[in-house]
């Protein structure tokens, strides 16, 4: 492990650290002195965000192949029918607010203390006892989500989902409860190897695991003539052989060095991490349950846009791994400079990773307007359905350049601990506002349209409002508590 840098190794040049006193304008001429100045902030951000993308480059190809996993087993058996594909893309998302929501957001308390005890703890082992820790509490969440997907049927049933869905919604679930527990675990392996700036074992990984999972899609839909149940099925075997195979990177190639053995300190301390883990759920749930009540009521609107709203949800599960994996690339940024002592240098990671986000996020709303007209059928070639998406899509690409903002402020902010902070405003932002904004506006004569135009609203607000919050943070306090933490 590197020396361990101090504040005063900030990113940011040396009069900015300093008093000013080694300017090289006159004092006489401020234009001068401004103007040298903001070139050199320009700099040091232009060489952040370009830092920040090459981290971000593997996570996002990490996190695409992995929701690969479930796209492809969503589009093989999808092919049979529009019903069909809507009861795997409903399934999915529902896994997705729920079970992946256990491991994407619970993990993200390895996001705030693996990355900073990585730069700030005396012993290299820590990291170690938190990913055992990471399991421990990870599995003890995912025990009620399993429950759950064996009786959601009359859950289902309950939120007013016609029956066949329902009834075939929860069986593919219950297929799918091994693949959870592999799914969460991939994740808690990825975050450990991140914490330590090893970013790219996960795409190693996937692009192994992911043609065989489409061949097990395949093989088990068609040819040995499982239908709708050989998807979960399929796919929970590729979680697994995922998790196996990235266990084995990190013993073998790059990342043992901070395991050191299985310790009873792990079941030390265990409200800390369980607090942060749930604080992270909350934070990204408030948006995936957001997502997930549309999907839901989309199917009371009948099955040409609840299948619509499938091809949508899909496609955005994987264009989302953009800005989310833009937040996993800042949190760990940021929490590994918290950890150094660098409170300059963690804040300048922060607005970088937001320009950064954008960037990315607008040539996405491009893609997606240039393609609306023939997007649906990747998945499905009902013209009904074709149409209807194409007519949906200018609201999601819309709201690109704002899930961007919010993907990476909400990393910056996991990265500082306050995932509290990215939950409340997500709260605020969606059930107080656009959610019932959305919902009249659908059963007023918007149809689906109105559902999205509510989502878009709420992607604007949370991410403005997390970008103020993060700029108006007190960067040496957060130094402080990152510490205390780890304490």
């Amino acid at each position: 492990m590197a020396d361990t840098p101090t504040e005063y190794t900030s990113l940011l040049p040396k009069h900015t650290v300093e008093d000013g006193s080694d300017s090289t304008c006159d004092d006489e001429d401020a234009v001068c002195e401004e103007s040298s100045e903001l070139q050199s902030t320009a700099r040091l951000i232009m060489s952040e965000m370009w830092a920040l993308l090459k981290g971000s480059i593997p996570v996002i190809l990490a996190y695409t192949l992995q929701n690969s996993l479930q796209t492809l087993s969503v589009m093989i058996v999808g092919r049979s029918s529009p019903e069909t594909l809507a009861t795997a893309a409903f399934s999915f998302g529902f896994a997705m607010s729920t079970a992946w929501l256990v491991a994407l957001g619970g993990s993200t308390a390895l996001d705030t203390l693996a990355s900073s005890s990585f730069t700030g703890s005396t012993n290299k082992h820590d990291l170690g006892v938190l990913l055992q820790r990471g399991f421990v509490i990870l599995t003890l969440f995912y025990i009620p989500v399993a429950v759950l997907w064996a009786f959601s049927e009359p859950v289902f049933l309950l939120l007013g989902q016609d029956a066949d869905l329902s009834r075939d919604t929860a069986r593919f679930l219950t297929c799918l409860i091994p693949g959870g527990l592999g799914y969460i675990y991939f994740e808690a392996m990825k975050k450990y190897l991140q914490a330590q700036e090893i970013m790219r074992p996960g795409t190693y990984v996937l692009l192994i695991t992911s043609p065989i999972n489409a061949g097990l899609n395949y093989l088990f839909c068609y040819p040995l003539g499982m239908g709708l149940l050989g998807a979960p099925l399929a796919t929970s075997i590729s979680y697994w052989l995922s998790f196996g195979l990235l266990v084995l990177y990190a013993r073998f190639v790059a990342g043992s060095e901070c395991w050191g053995g299985w310790s009873r300190a792990a079941f030390h301390n265990l409200g800390v991490f369980a607090r942060l883990a749930f604080l992270g759920i909350v934070h990204i749930g408030t948006e995936w349950w957001a997502f997930e009540i549309v999907a839901l009521a989309a199917g009371r609107l009948g099955t040409i846009p609840l299948a619509a709203q499938s091809v949508i949800m899909t496609a955005d599960q994987v264009l989302n791994t953009i800005p989310f994996g833009v937040g996993v690339a800042a949190s760990a940024r940021v929490g590994n400079l918290l950890g150094a002592r660098n409170a300059r240098g963690a804040a300048l990671a922060a607005h970088s990773a937001a320009w950064l986000s954008m960037l990315l996020g607008t040539f996405v709303l491009a893609g997606l307007l240039l393609s609306r007209h023939h997007f649906a059928r990747i998945f499905n070639d009902d013209q009904r359905v074709v149409h209807l998406t194409a007519s949906i899509l200018p609201y999601v690409a819309l709201f690109q350049i704002a899930d961007g903002l919010n993907g990476s402020c909400g990393g910056s902010l996991r990265g500082m601990g306050r995932q509290h902070v990215g939950a409340a405003v997500n709260f605020l932002s969606y059930y107080c506002g656009a959610l019932p904004l959305g919902i009249w506006l659908a059963f007023h004569g918007w149809g689906l349209q109105g559902l999205w135009v509510g989502q878009c609203v709420a992607l604007y607000l949370v991410g403005l409002l997390e970008w103020a919050i993060v700029a108006m943070s007190d960067w040496r306090g957060e130094v402080d508590r990152a510490f205390q933490r780890m304490e």
